[in-house]
């Protein structure tokens, strides 16, 4: 469920341009990548050491994966090698790497994105990031995420399965370029509908290895945050959740689980258990559904949060509007998924 913020969307415009204007150049098996000693807005060299490139994934269709490798500020030729898929649908991996687990972030100031001066948004360094103890791979999957792209419109029709297949590839092709890792633990995370992917992906990797295929990746396993698996497991959840986080009385708990029938609290038919659930989803919408200790926040267009409204640009939307709607609070979390 962590997804772009809205807001987040405008406020990486000026760095995905830098980001954009990166030289790469293609081959059979991935670009040359490319180091990246500065960004606009951080002042200074970087105190890590940024990577980026494509991996072609898809040849027939000309389908290539962006990525951002920040190598372990520790011992990168040890650390464990995290592959991170962000959540989505079709998220960028911007998200974790600025907001989550990445050694930037954003310094939380007005930025005036509806009369651009040429300004940019500026960074500042996150010293509690995960690369302080692991390297890195962000990835923008699925073909159509971030910078990923397709020379072919056939190639953005992928699903779950073909964007696993592709991210398998993917590593293959990027290890065959860093063999200088393979010996590293290796590492596949994901949140959100990434839950979906990274089970996946690891036992078809697992697969490669039992058979002896090369590159021989170091596999350790997997790890996920809220995925987003099974629908009802992940409504049904919830509950014995809040309770145990004390969102939820002891009282209200005890009587959904008595009122809805062996914990099922999405099909119920039961009367009773409906009252209760009425009364446990006006405690829910109070808090905010990606983490419970942020603040609650609301979306910036007055418009209907579709699923294919919900993603486009702020700018975007508010070009048929009177006016332009306003703008949360600067620390406000809003999520899309």
């Amino acid at each position: 469920m962590e997804a772009l913020l809205r807001v987040r969307l405008v406020f990486l415009l000026p760095l995905l341009s830098f980001f954009t204007a990166l030289p790469s150049c293609c081959c059979c098996c991935c670009s040359a990548p490319t180091l990246v000693h500065s960004l606009p807005g951080f002042d200074g060299a970087l105190p890590f050491r940024l990577h980026t490139g494509y991996v072609s994934v898809d040849e027939e269709n000309g389908a290539e994966l962006f990525y951002y490798f920040i190598e372990s500020e520790g011992e990168p030729g040890q650390d464990p090698v995290i592959l991170w898929l962000p959540g989505g649908d079709h998220c960028s991996a911007l998200s974790p790497l600025l907001f989550d687990r990445g050694p930037l972030r954003f310094i939380l100031e007005p930025y005036d994105d509806y009369n651009n001066n040429g300004t940019v948004p500026r960074l500042r360094y996150h010293p509690y990031s995960w690369t302080k103890v692991a390297s890195v791979l962000f990835v923008d999957s699925p073909v159509g995420a971030g910078f990923s792209y397709s020379r072919n419109a056939k190639g953005y029709d992928v699903g779950e399965v073909s964007t696993a297949l592709h991210l398998k590839m993917f590593i293959t092709k990027w290890f065959i370029e860093h063999p200088g890792y393979l010996t590293n633990p290796f590492y596949i995370g994901a949140d959100s509908l990434g839950g979906r992917i990274a089970p996946f992906l690891a036992q078809k990797i697992s697969e490669d290895i039992e058979a002896g295929l090369s590159p021989l990746i170091n596999l350790k396993g997997y790890l996920v945050g809220n995925p987003a698996t099974v629908e009802s497991s992940s409504e049904e959840s919830r509950v014995p959740f809040l309770h145990g986080m004390g969102i939820i009385s002891d009282q209200l708990y005890e009587t959904i689980n008595e009122q809805c029938q062996a914990g099922d609290y999405v099909n119920s038919k039961n009367v009773l258990c409906g009252q209760a659930l009425d009364k446990f989803n006006r405690l829910l919408d109070e808090i905010s559904m990606t983490h419970i200790l942020h603040k609650k926040c609301h979306f910036a267009s007055p418009q209907p949060n579709g699923r294919i409204t919900e993603r486009k640009i702020l700018k975007e939307e508010t070009r048929v509007l009177k006016r332009p709607p306003p703008r949360p609070p600067i620390d406000c979390h809003v999520s899309l998924s």
